[in-house]
Order: C-alpha cells, then structure tokens, then sequence
C-alpha cells in the first residue's frame, strides 16, 4: 500500500519528525528510510531508540493517528497508474488483496478512497503475527482469497516486501519508489505502474511460472487465466 498505491511516505516522515522532535530528538531523512517497508512494531523499537519514551503499541497508534489525519486532510497522493490498474483488473474480475504492515484501519481507509470495493480482502500489520519480510501476510492474503500464493501476483516497492512476496511463491513484480531495487532473478522490475495493464500481468506471470529461480527466498528469521494480484 504505502509506496505502491500511494505516496504516503512524506506523511509517515512528517508523523515520524513529529514524535521524535517531541521527545526533544532528532529525526532525519535517512532515519525515516530505515522504517520504509517494515512492520510499525519493529519501526517502534527504532523510534524508542531515538527517545520516544512511549511503549510500542502507543507509538503505532501515534503514528497512524497523525498519518490518517494528513490522508483526510490533503487526500491520498495516488501513485502514478496506480488506479487506472486497479480499475482494469478489477473490471476484469481479478480478485485482488491488499496487504500492508500498516494497520488494518488505515488499510480500509486507504482502500475506501480509492472510490470502489478494489480488494476483496485486507491484511495489514496488526491482523499477523510476523511482520514482512516473513511471508505470513501474502500467505494469509491468498488463504482468505482461495487460491494457491503461486498462482498470485505481488506488487510491491520495497526489499521486505519483495522478500515476503518471493517467499510466499507468488511471481513478484518490484516498483521501486523511495529506495531503489536492485535486479534479481526472483523478481521483475518496472520503473512505474504508469502504462501498465493487466496485458503486461499475464505476460510477466506466463514468463515467470514455470522458472527454476521462482524457488522460494527465505526470509530473514530476524526480521494466466485469471491471475490474483496483492498489492502492499
């Protein structure tokens, strides 16, 4: 979602700043790069690291808080072709999920301004036990959508994601946004959603099926007819 969908990064940096600097740290730039893509539980232990004398389920709410007033208030920055693709597939009758180490009501709340019912299932960072890049959330994304994570697609911008994604056995396409990606053989890259269709889907699937490197990446223990794309 964050990064992918939309471009909500600055509003995570400013909700960041925000807290840190009222506990009279410093919080910067490069500081806020370490959080992109991670589970808000693990980003807590950071923003603890920093001064934030609040314990960690009190610093997610904090945060989300504030990142959800800024969507109210200025909207959601959408990612370019990001909702033109959303509503093709969707017009085609792709199931789609969205999966997010955001909280699930932030989640619904990203999901509702897109302006209709795009994803036929959410699940975010507070509905798992293991935060990316554990593949738990794209596992549990395809459970609740009945199909088998290999017959899925994931779209994600980050290197936790990606390894999430990769080790769930979904085909996964990376777009990088605030960090760069480097080239593998376990994923695609495409520098934007801009252009894109559900054409360019099914031919990255067909090409991506049946290769020997799709061998699932273990995660960090720290740390097609028809085809089912996840979002994150």
């Amino acid at each position: 979602m964050d990064g992918t969908i939309v471009d909500s990064e600055p509003y995570w940096m400013r909700a960041e700043t925000e807290l840190v600097e009222s506990f009279g740290g410093v919080w910067t730039h490069s500081d806020g790069m370490l959080l992109v893509g991670s589970g808000l539980w693990g980003s807590a232990s950071i923003l603890q690291g920093r001064g934030v004398a609040l314990d960690a389920d009190a610093i997610v709410n904090r945060l989300t808080d504030r990142v959800q007033e800024l969507l109210r208030d200025f909207g959601p920055p959408w990612r370019p072709g990001a909702l033109p693709l959303l509503t093709e597939l969707k017009r085609a009758g792709v199931p789609m999920a969205l999966v997010t180490m955001s909280t699930e009501r932030m989640a619904r709340q990203v999901a509702d301004l897109v302006g209709f019912a795009a994803f036929d299932t959410i699940v975010a960072g507070d509905m798992v036990t293991n935060s990316k890049p554990h593949p738990e959330a794209y596992l549990s994304a395809a459970g609740h959508l009945g199909v088998d994570p290999d017959r899925c697609i994931a779209v994600e911008d980050s290197l936790p994601g990606i390894a999430a994604a990769v080790a769930s056995g979904a085909v996964v396409i990376g777009v990088p946004h605030m960090i760069p990606l480097p080239a593998s053989a376990h994923y695609d890259l495409w520098p934007t959603l801009s252009g894109r269709t559900l054409a360019g889907f099914t031919a990255v699937f067909g090409a991506r099926r049946d290769r020997p490197e799709r061998t699932p990446i273990q995660p960090d223990s720290e740390s097609a007819d028809n085809e089912d794309v996840s979002n994150a």
